[in-house]
């Protein structure tokens, strides 16, 4: 990557900053949410190493896991390779006042699966049919839906790959299909084009994020969901520690003495 393109890379002071801003939006987003009882869909696709994980994590790590929920679905049981393709995501769906994020989603039928050929071309055009009627049917009964693809250019893949191969903590992302769909770039540029062409509606549209750099991606993934919700603040009222009562005092701290504890290396 240019020189020029890590000078315009967002400063992590100045990152962290705006995410907290976010994150505070976020909070008041899940406070309508569960007091209107709203159902929202995330869906994340996108090229490997594009980043979906770290926007994920971003928006997910202030608030409540029974709010936001994620899913990321494991390759398909044997029996749910002889249900309706996606019937396994519609079940994860959101009860009202939940918000459901997809890491990677029904999608997979038009990009992974398309492209190493684990479902026919037949399968593949049939999923493009009927992917817009479904998801008009899903947003005209109330749930909102809102889809987002993360760009990220060669060069970066590149470089997060490499880290990937280098970074122990980073190797656990790194799996064959990985390096498969790196090699076949094109062939992933294809069937993301013809994705994009068959089921970006009006009712479900695509919005594209630039992920080369990814602190702006996540700020403006999220600044983006909060502007597509038009939430308002919910008042709380102010809460105020009651006191401890005292009935049944005992020191309580001298009873742990002799329990195993592990060793306090830090």
């Amino acid at each position: 990557m240019a020189d020029k393109d890590v000078a315009l890379k967002l400063r992590r002071k100045d990152y962290e900053k705006e995410l907290r801003k976010l994150q505070a939006e976020l909070c008041h987003l899940q406070d309508w949410v569960k007091s209107t009882g709203e159902r929202i869909v995330i869906v994340f696709e996108g090229r490997d190493a594009a980043g979906k994980g770290g926007v994920i994590k971003a928006m997910t790590e202030r608030v409540s896991p029974r709010v936001f929920r994620v899913v990321a679905l494991p390759a398909p049981s044997d029996r749910e390779k002889t249900q309706m393709y996606a019937q396994r995501y519609l079940e994860r769906f959101p009860a009202g006042g939940e918000i459901v994020i997809f890491d990677r989603s029904w999608y997979n039928h038009a990009g992974v699966e398309y492209v190493m050929g684990f479902c026919t071309p037949q399968q593949h055009r049939r999923f493009l049919e009927v992917t817009p009627l479904i998801e008009k049917f899903i947003v005209e009964n109330g749930t909102r839906l809102i889809k987002i693809w993360l760009e990220v250019s060669q060069e970066e893949q590149e470089r997060r790959m490499l880290k990937r191969i280098d970074d122990p903590i980073r190797q656990w992302k790194l799996s064959p299909m990985d390096l498969e769909s790196y090699k076949r770039w094109y062939d992933y540029s294809r069937a993301r084009d013809i994705m994009l062409e068959h089921t970006d509606s009006e009712a479900a549209p695509w919005f594209i994020v630039n992920s080369d750099d990814k602190r702006r991606a996540r700020l403006n993934v999220i600044a983006h969901i909060l502007a597509e919700v038009a939430y308002r603040r919910v008042d709380r009222p102010r809460v105020e520690l009651p006191e401890r009562s005292k009935e049944g005092k005992y020191d309580d701290r001298a009873s742990l003495k002799g329990r195993r504890f592990p060793i306090e290396r830090y």
